[in-house]
């Protein structure tokens, strides 16, 4: 469930609930800060061997996903778990949604705000 809270016109606090779309494609469901992104992915999403877009965390609110390496481990995330994802090179992984439902994740871009410091860390 995901909650607004916001400020009425008439000077009180109010409740809105908000929906995450749901269909095929990955997307924004909601307004989110820059580079964070709220996703559903429906239950029997399967992505193909892919690489991420930069290095990011991504927690499972809801379902459970499964990642899956070129050794053939797999490994999966429920509500609470958080992944590191930092494989931008190479062959990369493949993600799925098992458990047959759908699956409700956030994912938040890591960025270097001191510039000091070497690229990764």
């Amino acid at each position: 469930m995901f909650v607004r809270l916001y400020s009425g016109e008439d000077g009180q606090s109010h409740f809105e609930a908000v929906d995450l779309p749901s269909d095929t494609v990955m997307h924004n469901g909601m307004e989110v800060a820059p580079g964070v992104n709220f996703r559903r992915f429906p239950a029997d999403y399967f992505s193909d061997w892919h690489t991420a877009p930069r290095r990011q965390y991504i927690a499972v609110l809801s379902g459970t996903m499964e990642i899956g390496v070129g050794d053939g481990g797999t490994s999966r995330l429920g509500p609470g778990d958080v992944l590191l994802v930092e494989d931008l090179q190479g062959q990369g992984h493949t993600t799925r949604s098992v458990g047959g439902k759908p699956r409700v994740s956030v994912t938040i871009p890591l960025v270097s705000w001191a510039p000091w410091l070497p690229a990764g860390s």
